[in-house]
């Protein structure tokens, strides 16, 4: 038996019509599958949940920040803050957003010139850069791998969720690495204070060169 996919009466085999309605059965039935394949489909997401689901912790924060970067679809600079860039380890910050080019620059940058300029303060203005530039290297992030998925993969909804989720979000095993920086910093400091500041006092008794060059009496 064949069942009409408008009125769903059964009718026979070789029947190329409906005994009820007179639809011609093929179509119909063509008609109805469609249908239930649409309706099956998973819904595409919009633009805004596609941001969401990349960014992940935070996203509504981001996404109100992001709308200073944003002119006709392209990115441009705006200055913005962002604190946990600053007061957290930069470099781990931008290991935890998944920006592992920018993680290394800021892990080598303030090495590199403090050893060039033997200043210890120039990791304080490398923590500066990154407050004040973190949030627009961040919507850019977002934006660059965002569009290489749109442009690359028109793939289905159930793919796509997957390839942000590889792509976007968090590393929250991030957090304890700083966590441990922390502690061994503060160690150190604790150290440091109960050693007291370096005995710079004169060693008692002089040099014999710098006595032989006093006058005799």
């Amino acid at each position: 038996m064949t069942t009409c996919g408008q009125c769903h009466r059964q009718n026979p085999d070789d029947a190329n019509f409906c005994h009820q309605c007179g639809v011609k059965l093929m179509e119909a039935n063509a008609s109805d599958e469609a249908t239930a394949e649409s309706t099956a489909a998973p819904p595409i997401y919009d633009e805004e949940t596609v941001w969401r689901q990349f960014i992940g912790p935070n996203a509504d924060y981001y996404l109100r920040v992001f709308k200073k970067f944003s002119s006709n679809g392209q990115p441009r600079f705006a200055l913005s803050w962002n604190w946990p860039a600053f007061l957290y380890i930069s470099f781990l910050w931008f290991l935890y957003r998944k920006m592992y080019l920018h993680a290394f620059v800021y892990a080598v940058g303030p090495m590199v010139s403090t050893y060039l300029t033997g200043d210890v303060s120039a990791g304080i203005i490398w923590s500066v850069m990154a407050g004040a530039t973190a949030n627009y290297l961040y919507y850019w992030h977002c934006w660059e791998h965002i569009g290489d998925m749109k442009r690359t993969s028109r793939m289905d909804p159930a793919v796509q969720g997957a390839a942000l989720k590889e792509s976007g979000g968090v590393q929250p095993y991030v957090i304890w690495v700083g966590v441990v920086f922390y502690l061994i910093f503060l160690a150190t400091l604790v150290k440091m204070v109960q050693e007291g500041p370096p005995d710079l006092e004169e060693p008692p008794g002089r040099p014999a060169k710098q006595a032989a060059l006093q006058p005799q009496v």
